[in-house]
């Protein structure tokens, strides 16, 4: 037995969720599985989030970017946050340091554009705009 070789834990590649649904979508699921659409419910269901995740993939980029943790010093100008405004996105911001926010940002910019600030290490900001953020400051 000195040849048996225990491998290590072998991790699951997929979560197990459960969700429910109605009786109609159920048995719309059902009926595309009984036709050979799907091999079977989970195919359908495996499917149908995975083209979701594809229809909206550079929204989740997008937001992969945004809410990414910033080690060292972080400045935020009144440029970056109109962009920011113009595009309609909202900043999560995460940093391990120093983030600054520039002292021309006016607060209605900073609670247009500023979902939540989390800083590990200081925020330099003017009290009118920590002020404005206080609800969003963690």
């Amino acid at each position: 037995m000195s040849n048996v070789k225990q491998l290590r834990d072998r991790q699951p590649e997929s979560e197990k969720i459960t969700i429910n649904l109605g009786y109609v979508d159920l048995g719309r699921i059902d009926l595309l599985v009984q036709e050979g659409f799907f091999s079977n419910r989970s195919d359908f269901i495996r499917t149908a989030i995975r083209n979701q995740l594809d229809a909206h993939s550079e929204i989740v980029s997008k937001s992969v970017e945004r809410h990414t943790l910033e080690l060292g010093l972080r400045d935020y100008s009144r440029a970056d946050l109109e962009a920011l405004r113009d595009a309609g996105e909202v900043l999560h911001v995460k940093v391990v340091g120093l983030a600054r926010i520039a002292s021309d940002v006016n607060p209605e910019l900073a609670r247009q554009t500023i979902g939540s600030i989390t800083v590990l290490g200081a925020l330099q900001a003017s009290s009118d705009i920590k002020k404005a953020l206080a609800d969003r400051i963690r």
